[in-house]
């Protein structure tokens, strides 16, 4: 695609609206219906708090129509730190003497992934730095999915492998669609040209053009559904937000459909980057959550992913505006996992990419949301049963995907309580089941009442 427009974007910013425009805009909103970049410029340009409290009410009235309660479980697998690029902001970077190289082999993912499953993970985000050549990073990520796809614990597996790489070829986007993947993830970090260039001093990803391609290059090769967001910090978030948009729109309007996911990171302390510890563009966390409500009603359709570079109380606020994804007890470093460990192990410190700020374990993450009224989600059934891109589209934009999603993640909840949970995790979690099913229809509760008694006689993953 064409570099976003930078001009265009900066006369978005300049936009004010009137209390009654906001308001017309979020009747729009309740109507799930696309915002335009200029409406949306003009709920990042609010200010009052009540106006604000408006855009937030939208936001949990959209993501819980559009969703209903449920909030995906994932969790990062790093595979290697080892990077070409130098990158101001990124504990990978190639010219920071101070991070520890390390590169998994396919034994050692393989491992990583049975650790993950023994605390009851099924949605792995796998990250790797780019290597030197094209060819070279495709062999080992179609190797290190296959590895973490072969994992198995007690006859539990990985039901769904999402990536996080760099750039490929045609041929190699082909090769890790034939693998098995379920979204690409590729950041454009910033859309801010200048700084974009500033901030990427050299490998293949101080080209800005490599990686706005690269969603065009996944597309092309079959893979519809895709992950876009920015690293927020390294310029204004409001011009980061309208040239996503922007370039949603591109997607949109060349391939039918948006991103599957938009992540919404901001930058944090790194080993090794002075840049990081002291970014030139923070913002507070009052305009942070503004953000994620604005993106929730300008793509109503899309997931929004939250990773514990936040804080917990920050996490736990935004899970009602918008977010539908979390991390939980995250290692961003290789083979940080280990086996009943709790919080990021000392060692690890010099091979991170950044700092995890929300260390709490899975049980922790799942406890927290059971008791804001959340289901907890280990589900792949969309990916599994073909409902991707467009197809995934029609689906919610018809308020069928909330259907299937309520059965399929209380489904999935019930075989983690059952496998995994401490006895006070179960409790909470039954009663919140039992509470959800007096919501189901009479064909869905027949379903989930099946589903729900072969889980007690041994059956697993299930799912429509």
């Amino acid at each position: 695609m064409k570099r976003i427009d930078g001009i265009k974007v900066n006369s978005f910013l300049e936009i004010k609206a009137s209390e009654k425009e906001i308001d017309g805009i979020l009747e729009k909103t309740k109507q799930l219906k696309r915002l335009s970049v200029e409406e949306s410029a003009k709920l990042l340009s609010v200010r009052s708090s009540a106006l604000l409290k408006k855009i937030y009410d939208a936001a949990s009235y959209v993501k819980n129509t559009v969703y209903g309660r449920r909030v995906v479980m994932f969790v990062p697998l790093y595979i290697s730190n080892f990077c070409v690029n130098s990158c101001l902001y990124c504990g990978f970077a190639s010219n920071n003497k101070l991070t520890v190289r390390k590169k998994l082999t396919f034994q050692e993912i393989k491992e990583q992934t049975e650790i993950l499953l023994k605390r009851g993970h099924k949605r792995i985000l796998m990250v790797a730095g780019e290597m030197s050549s094209s060819e070279e990073n495709t062999d080992y990520y179609v190797g290190a999915v296959k590895a973490i796809y072969s994992a198995d614990y007690k006859g539990n597996k990985i039901k769904r492998v999402n990536v996080n790489v760099a750039p490929m070829s045609l041929s190699g986007f082909k090769r890790l669609k034939e693998a098995g993947i379920g979204t690409y993830q590729i950041f454009q970090e910033t859309y801010h040209e200048e700084t974009y260039r500033k901030l990427h001093i050299a490998g293949a990803k101080s080209d800005p053009d490599n990686r706005l391609d690269a969603i065009d290059n996944a597309f092309k090769a079959g893979i519809d559904d895709v992950g876009i967001g920015p690293l927020l910090g390294l310029y204004d978030y409001r011009f980061e937000i309208l040239a996503m948009l922007m370039h949603i729109e591109y997607m949109e309007k060349a391939y039918g459909v948006g991103p599957h996911t938009i992540s919404v990171p901001r930058i944090e302390p790194a080993p090794g980057s002075a840049y990081a510890s002291a970014p030139e563009y923070p913002f507070a966390d009052e305009e942070f959550k503004k953000l994620v409500a604005v993106l929730r009603l300008s793509v109503p359709y899309t997931g929004i992913i939250m990773s514990t570079r936040e804080a917990a109380d920050m996490r736990d606020v935004l899970v009602n505006l918008g977010v539908s994804q979390v991390s939980a007890e995250s290692r961003v470093t290789p083979g940080g996992y280990e086996d009943n460990s709790v919080g990021i192990p000392h060692n690890d410190k010099l091979e991170r990419q950044f700092s995890v700020n929300d260390q709490r374990t899975l049980d922790e993450m799942v406890k927290s949301l059971l008791l804001q009224g959340f289901i907890p989600s280990f589900c792949a059934a969309c990916y599994r049963k073909n409902r991707t891109g467009e197809h995934f589209m029609d689906f919610a934009k018809s308020g069928e995907i909330k259907h299937m999603c309520d059965i399929n993640a209380l489904v999935t909840l019930k075989e983690y309580l059952e496998d995994f949970a401490k006895p006070e995790l179960k409790e909470l979690g039954y009663s919140l089941i039992e509470k959800y099913k007096t919501k189901l229809d009479k064909a869905g509760l027949r379903v989930l009442e099946k589903f729900s008694n072969n889980i007690s006689c041994g059956v697993r993953d299930e799912y429509i």
